[in-house]
């Protein structure tokens, strides 16, 4: 749309002033480029790309801290007529565009692919006594384990969510889920504790790529509207696989030995791997970038390029690239207090790994199989939440519009993640008070975990998508660095449970951690009332824009120049078939 065509301030709805227009970036891909003026004449047209050409390649002489995040690397001195982007809105080799089936079992393997990883983080916890017995190392140290993988994860993460944004996301999850699949086979042979430590960390390391790229992936997949439900699809396996780890770990430990546990994963991982390989390339850069490399060899014509093109070296590609998420983790107010937030709710649900046995096992008296049945309550708050996608999916939706672009704002997720933050403690209170003593009735506690699954998925998914909005095309480096700070959290929280439970017992271990989660609880509401606010304020979104509209004015500048060209080659081949009939 351009600056004359779009509607007056005197004319938008009221709530603009509470809501103001949208200060989302843009996708990388063209389906979500919106319009922006162009130049009144040719002579300005060409003085307004020149002036964007120059300031383009000095941009690295004088760059701020944020310019350096959002710089991507393009080939912007190229001819526009050459320039390959999706031949229209219904492009099919868009992944946005393909078929209904084809991106609903993609959305199926990928979450096959996280539960994959995710379970074996938490199935270990079941095998802590008999390892500990075997190996004659203490508990706490057999747990770090635990510890070590999820720190594995935080620090993986950004590594392969930034790999996956310059090589694509199919080679790098193809090579990462291989790596973490053989490196499977060494637990399940170890003879030391330290083997499993430093070989869970580097299966993890690897393995971290279904966390970091997965919701890029799925970001690819379907368009701003659908997003919500197809994170909830996608979730499905990533949150239940914390309660199916100690499930399945806990009979499997218990009748055939923590070994098995590891076998087991490994046929796992193979199905994953074989997924991964089935699944196409979804991202929309790299698409396009092996369009145009295919048109300059089936054309032999070097000008076809593509505005993802690399120029820079790969030195310099990795660094700014894999610097990303370190610098808006600790630069951008949104990933700061969102991190913060994720974080300790994350880190207190993985804290549930230590405080569950310690209540059904210790203090109730069940054995190890069944102990783990006990997670069955917060799987089925985690089943709740996703099954009232449509409902919370019309909640949102009733938000004020942005009258551009016609979708809610980023916020109107926010809304449903302050439920969510409330269900959470009340969930966490219901099991402290009623776990102890063995007296009251098993289906009180575990109950409670109906609440606190439910309002962890809420957040999980709306969050997550909160953030994606926010941050488009850079959404897999937020959530990497997002990861790190809660794998961070979750690895050492589980090592200082035992203590406190012994120190405070279960009830008042679970009210204090209940009562942080209420301390936390105002992070989403401040989120949901002045977002936007913070939003604008933000130097990264804002360079994302600027970016975004030098984009759309080359675009803009393209059409009437190709067709100025197409009617000077018509006039060209008339002059010469006259001059030749002559």
């Amino acid at each position: 749309m351009s600056a004359s065509n779009r509607p007056s301030m005197e004319n938008r709805h009221s709530t603009v002033d509470k809501w103001p227009q949208s200060t989302q970036p843009a996708s990388r891909d063209s389906d979500s480029i919106s319009c922006v003026s162009s130049a009144d004449t040719e002579a300005d047209q060409e003085a307004l790309g020149k002036s964007l050409t120059v300031r383009t390649t000095r941009a690295s002489d004088h760059m701020s801290l944020a310019e350096r995040v959002t710089t991507i690397p393009t080939n912007m001195t190229s001819d526009p007529n050459y320039e390959v982007d999706w031949e229209s809105e219904n492009d099919p080799q868009n992944p946005k565009n393909w078929k209904l089936w084809y991106k609903s079992m993609s959305m199926v393997f990928l979450s096959w692919n996280t539960l994959i990883v995710v379970l074996y983080s938490t199935s270990y916890t079941s095998g802590v006594q008999q390892i500990s017995e075997e190996f004659g190392a203490s508990k706490t140290v057999v747990t770090l384990g635990l510890t070590v993988y999820l720190v594995g994860l935080a620090i993986g993460s950004m590594f392969t969510a930034p790999l996956s944004e310059i090589y694509g996301r199919k080679p790098v999850c193809v090579i990462c889920l291989t790596l973490f699949t053989i490196l499977i086979i060494p637990c399940a042979l170890a003879q030391s504790v330290t083997t499993l430590l430093v070989v869970r960390f580097f299966g993890a390391f690897f393995g971290s790529v279904m966390i970091s790229t997965a919701p890029g992936m799925v970001a690819d997949l379907v368009d701003d509207e659908h997003r919500a439900l197809a994170f909830s699809i996608w979730s499905i396996g990533p949150l239940n696989g914390p309660v199916l780890g100690p499930v399945i770990g806990g009979f499997v430990t218990q009748y055939l030995g923590w070994r098995w546990m590891c076998w087991i994963a490994l046929i796992l991982s193979c199905v994953a791997l074989g997924f991964a390989m089935i699944l196409q390339e979804t991202y929309a850069p790299t698409l396009l970038q092996r369009k145009a490399a295919r048109l300059r060899k089936e054309t032999d014509d070097s000008r076809w390029w593509s505005r993802y093109d690399q120029k820079a070296s790969l030195y310099e590609i990795l660094a700014l690239n894999l610097s990303r998420p370190f610098v808006m983790a600790v630069t951008e107010p949104i990933c700061i207090f969102w991190n913060i937030y994720i974080a300790v709710v994350y880190a207190i649900l993985y804290l549930c790994f230590t405080a569950y046995p310690i209540v059904f096992r210790q203090i109730r008296g069940w054995d190890l199989g069944f102990s783990g049945l006990a997670f069955l309550g917060i799987g089925a708050g985690v089943l709740v939440t996703i099954a009232c996608e449509p409902l919370v999916r019309r909640m949102i939706n009733s938000h004020p519009k942005d009258p551009e672009t016609g979708s809610v704002h980023p916020e109107a997720m926010v809304s449903f993640v302050c439920i969510c933050s409330v269900l959470i403690p009340v969930g966490e209170l219901w099991f402290a008070w009623t776990c102890a003593p063995a007296s009251i009735h098993w289906i009180v506690p575990l109950l409670a975990g109906v609440p606190f699954g439910a309002g962890n998925t809420g957040v999980f998914i709306y969050a997550s998508n909160y953030l994606t909005h926010s941050y488009g095309m850079y959404a897999a480096s937020a959530m990497a660095g997002n990861s790190v700070i809660r794998s961070v959290l979750g690895g050492v929280l589980p090592l200082v449970g035992p203590y406190m439970y012994d120190s405070l017992g279960a009830n008042w271990s679970g009210t204090l951690l209940g009562l942080l989660e209420v301390a936390i609880i105002p992070i989403p509401i401040i989120f949901y009332k002045y977002g936007y606010k913070i939003r604008m304020k933000s130097t990264l979104i804002v360079r994302m824009q600027e970016d975004k509209k030098k984009l759309e004015g080359k675009r803009a500048r393209k059409t009437p120049r190709l067709a100025q060209k197409e009617k000077t080659t018509v006039i060209v081949g008339d002059v010469e078939k006259q001059n030749r009939e002559d």
